[in-house]
């Protein structure tokens, strides 16, 4: 009897500078799967050249009329893509365009969803009209004139300047004063055509994963994340420069509450499959905590060591169980 498993994309690579860390992701992915349950494949993205990486070494090229290949003579169909480009063109609803338009199920948000929380200016004034704290900042487009001193008085020092769509903390600078913000600024437009001047939060940065399925809702244990780096730039996160502490050493009260707020955040948005949330938590002039969003991340990271996968381990739950959850909540 022919094998009736689902056949399963692991869609990764992408256009931008987080590349190599999509293809980190894949493997991951490919390493949580349940082969018993699913028929997996890796297809790297990049550009026009979509192709299937095969167990063996050789690659097969993708049919973009159908997103499928040919494996031994015989085209094989996939059911399913776990898009886990960091970046365009996963992150930002241009592949979600095209799975629409084949009509084939995948993990992430959609279109719309997926442009929103690419683009952090854009999210961040979405989410603060519905009350959930965030960082002041400015939008900055290429070509445009602006005058440091006013960016001083309005932002405040330090800053960030940041690409409005990007991650993995590529082009991101700490600016200390206004003499550096012209060179962060040449840094982040080389990233995107669009930059963020975003007020600086003191406190600790905190980082947790939710996904939602069929009656079931499901916060991860937040991971908080302690770096000697200025902030937490690229080699703390994929050069083990940070130490990362799940759970995050919250009181009861504050874990409750960045739950609650991860939990809404979900819904407002909503998002599908499994997201992350990164916060600041700071303190207000009595000494309570107060949770700001910094950024909504719907293709988290998912190699071994990544915080969704230590998330889902210190929650006593097995990441290929979580997969098929995902997966199967389409069907």
């Amino acid at each position: 009897m022919e094998n009736q498993n689902r056949t399963i994309a692991i869609v990764c690579g992408g256009d931008s500078s987080e590349h190599d860390v999509s293809l980190r992701s894949a493997q991951g992915l490919y390493s949580f799967f349940d082969k018993q349950k699913y028929n997996v494949y890796v297809v790297d993205v990049k550009g026009t050249d979509w192709h299937v990486d095969l167990p063996n070494g050789d690659i097969a090229p993708i049919d973009k009329n159908d997103f499928s290949f040919m494996l031994d003579g015989k085209r094989v169909y996939f059911d399913y893509a776990y898009i886990t480009i960091h970046g365009a063109p996963g992150e930002n609803g241009v592949m979600q365009g095209y799975f629409d338009l084949i009509h084939l199920p995948y993990s992430t948000s959609g279109v719309l969803v997926e442009a929103l929380t690419f683009n952090k200016y854009v999210l961040n004034n979405y989410l603060r009209s519905f009350g959930v704290k965030v960082a002041d900042s400015i939008l900055l487009r290429r070509g445009d004139t602006y005058d440091e001193q006013e960016i001083e008085q309005r932002i405040g020092m330090p800053c960030f300047v940041k690409p409005a769509a990007d991650g993995s903390s590529f082009g991101v600078s700490k600016v200390k004063n206004a003499d550096q913000l012209a060179p962060a600024l040449r840094v982040a437009f080389m990233e995107s055509d669009e930059v963020m001047v975003e007020s600086l939060l003191q406190g600790t940065e905190i980082s947790q994963g939710v996904y939602k399925v069929k009656g079931k809702s499901v916060v991860l244990p937040a991971t908080e994340v302690v770096t000697n780096n200025e902030f937490f730039d690229y080699d703390a996160k994929y050069n083990g420069q940070v130490k990362e502490i799940t759970p995050a050493r919250l009181s009861p009260e504050t874990a409750q509450r960045v739950a609650e707020e991860t939990s809404k955040i979900y819904d407002l948005l909503h998002v599908n499959g499994i997201i992350r949330v990164d916060y600041i938590i700071s303190k207000d002039t009595n000494g309570n905590d107060v949770i700001n969003m910094l950024e909504v991340n719907t293709t988290p990271g998912m190699t071994a060591t990544s915080f969704i996968p230590q998330q889902v381990k210190a929650a006593g739950l097995d990441m290929g169980t979580v997969l098929a959850e995902i997966v199967e909540n389409q069907f």
